[in-house]
């Protein structure tokens, strides 16, 4: 795990300006022990934070003729790097580096920009040409690793966080009404940096930064192409695929940790884990959960507790188990909730989840650096839960916001609290629409046509694999940062997205349940009860107490007249929700009600804490 950022200027020498990129470094996350590096030439100053090989420099200067030709920065892992060494070797490289990140390096040199063709893993990764001084910012294929640039001057600042960025002295945080638009519809445009100026290399895109100016390429997407195979060919594809791709990002020597939650993505990956050579290491799993398995009270979106099927995983595999049990006032410690927050660098609705995982991320951390996590089968076998809802899919826009609003929302997630003036000129729900537009005029369609159900399964499927994802995995890979945890994500493994992307709708959901590609491809390795067990999202709290101290907080912002949000928020909406917690703790639409509250709240924290200049 591992933070980098860097100032690049063609218009400048910036030999003596060293203590910006110190700064821009001191401002990363920990990422856990390590060491901090910087190198400087009179185009580019390079940062980087985090763990280095053992006993070697903490940035990878990769030299060929005695002179160094390129420098690296990464962040995450490239999971075939072996393979690319083999070839770099048979290339005549000598020595094709002895990380990842000499292997990028070397991989680079060999074939230039295209090395991000053949990389394959869950990473970031900035590449400063010496010879040319041009800088390579590339970004993996399902954007697993965020990485944000910031055009300056005749260069641009880049940065694994937000935040690095804006410990340059030429630069100002602020959120404009772009920004705030992005943020309130949630629709996760790929590419977009929230904060004014900042843009995002987009998932399967690199971007160059030269002397004259900054471009960006796309270097991987998905295709359409006919699927020929038939539905058991296509179910054992789909399982070689996970379990390769499980096997291939369990860390050898060293535990293998699996955040397990008794569900059949997470239990999917700890079954595979336990059959992977870990090269004798122990396979641990860890579980969050909110008091006792008896205070759990199901409803329609979560209908059993995480509980006994945890403990049928364990058993079934033989993992050590850590229960990871977290109280209501660890929720509403005031110093976690503003880690959780300052970790992601933005406001979200999904406040107490987002804690939660600050605190599990923080635990799993004690005992191991690298976690596999069971996110994204969701998007990618059509388990979210407005696939189940045709009417949600043919919405014009985000099935997410148009769920969101049969559930009882008036406008989407987390804006219902908010002066309907400043919905209006913002024009949120606009946004949310051409947004969607946007991402469906990409979708890569057949050649040949398809039918008009298939057609709209797969526009539905696009943009959970797309848009829904970049709101998901940044936060989740930005709050394990901040604790020094590295995440990897088996199902972003994009040789199985693109398979899965051809199989027709009637193929993923053949027995007329969610994930049915999935589940038919565990079926060897998992209990029966877990294997057949209903979806069941991440847990929340359902104290009472928890709902008591939202409301305590929407009262808080009301009385506070220089509270930032003071001026955006909706006060009568606001002073009737905030006198009923009992609507925030349990039944139909509670988990869209707590949106409200949580995005108000923390908008307001996120313009006051971080310091964030609002321009509208």
């Amino acid at each position: 795990m591992s933070g980098m950022t860097g100032w690049v200027d063609h218009g400048r020498d910036l030999r003596r300006q060293w203590p910006v990129v110190r700064s821009m470094t001191a401002a990363l996350s920990p990422c856990g022990p390590g060491r901090e590096g910087v190198w400087t030439s009179g185009r580019a100053l390079l940062g980087r934070r985090g763990n280095a090989p053992a006993g070697g420099p903490p940035l990878t200067v990769v030299e060929r003729e005695g002179r160094p030709r390129a420098v690296v920065l990464l962040d995450g892992a490239v999971h075939n790097a072996a393979e690319v060494a083999a070839e770099l070797r048979s290339r005549g490289h000598r020595a094709p580096g002895e990380d990842d990140a000499g292997v990028v390096g070397s991989a680079y040199l060999e074939w230039g920009a295209g090395c991000a063709g053949r990389l394959r893993g869950g990473y970031a990764f900035a590449v400063w040409d010496v010879d040319r001084e041009e800088l390579l910012l590339v970004r993996d294929r399902l954007g697993t690793r965020p990485l944000f640039y910031l055009p300056h001057g005749d260069g641009a600042l880049f940065a694994s966080e937000r935040k690095a960025l804006f410990a340059h002295p030429g630069t100002e945080r602020a959120v404009d009404a772009d920004g705030l638009r992005e943020i309130l519809s949630y629709a996760g445009t790929p590419g977009h940096g929230i904060l004014r100026g900042v843009g995002q290399v987009r998932p399967g895109h690199l971007v160059r930064v030269t002397g004259g100016g900054v471009r960006e390429e796309c270097y991987w997407a998905l295709t359409a192409r006919p699927h020929t195979d038939d539905l058991a060919t296509t179910v054992r594809t789909v399982a070689d695929l996970v379990e390769a791709a499980v096997a291939e990002q369990s860390p050898s020597g060293s535990p293998a940790a699996v955040m397990l939650s008794g569900g059949l993505d997470s239990s999917g990956v700890t079954a595979l884990a336990a059959r992977a050579d870990r090269g004798g290491a122990p396979l641990r799993t860890f579980s969050v959960a909110f008091g006792s398995e008896e205070d759990f009270r199901a409803d329609e979106v979560w209908s059993t507790p995480d509980a006994p099927f945890v403990r049928a995983m364990v058993e079934h595999t033989g993992a050590e188990h850590t229960d990871i049990v977290v109280d209501t006032a660890e929720l509403l410690d005031p110093d976690l909730r503003i880690a959780a927050l300052r970790a992601k660098d933005m406001p979200s609705p999904l406040g107490n989840m987002n804690t939660s995982l600050y605190l599990l991320c923080r635990a799993v951390r004690e005992h191991t650096d690298t976690a596999l996590l069971g996110d994204a089968a969701d998007g990618v076998f059509g388990g979210v839960m407005w696939m189940e809802h045709e009417p949600l899919l043919r919405a014009p826009t985000f099935p997410w916001t148009a769920m969101a609003r049969w559930t009882g929302a008036e406008h989407g997630l987390g804006t219902d609290l908010l002066a309907p003036d400043l919905l209006e000129r913002l024009d949120v729900a606009g946004y949310g629409r051409e947004r969607y537009r946007e991402s469906m005029d990409r979708v890569p369609r057949p050649a040949d046509g398809e039918e008009p159900r298939e057609a709209l399964m797969r526009g539905a499927w696009y943009v959970n694999v797309t848009n829904w994802l970049e709101t998901l995995l940044p936060h989740s890979e930005a709050i394990a940062r901040s604790v020094g945890l590295s995440l990897r994500l088996p199902y972003c493994d994009h040789r199985l997205i693109q398979y899965v992307y051809n199989a027709p709708w009637s193929m993923k959901g053949f027995d007329g349940r969610e994930k049915s590609l999935l589940r038919a491809a565990l079926a060897d390795v998992l209990p029966r009860e877990v294997l057949e067990r209903r979806k069941s999202p991440y847990p929340v709290v359902q104290d009472i107490a928890y709902a008591e101290a939202l409301c305590a907080d929407l009262l808080a912002v009301l009385d506070d007249p220089g509270a930032p949000v003071a001026d955006l928020v909706d006060r009568e909406a606001v002073a009737k929700a905030a006198a009923d917690p009992g609507a925030l703790v349990s039944g139909r639409g509670v988990w869209v009600a707590r949106t409200h509250a949580e995005m108000v709240i923390q908008l307001n924290s996120w313009l006051s804490d971080q310091g964030v200049r609002l321009t509208l």
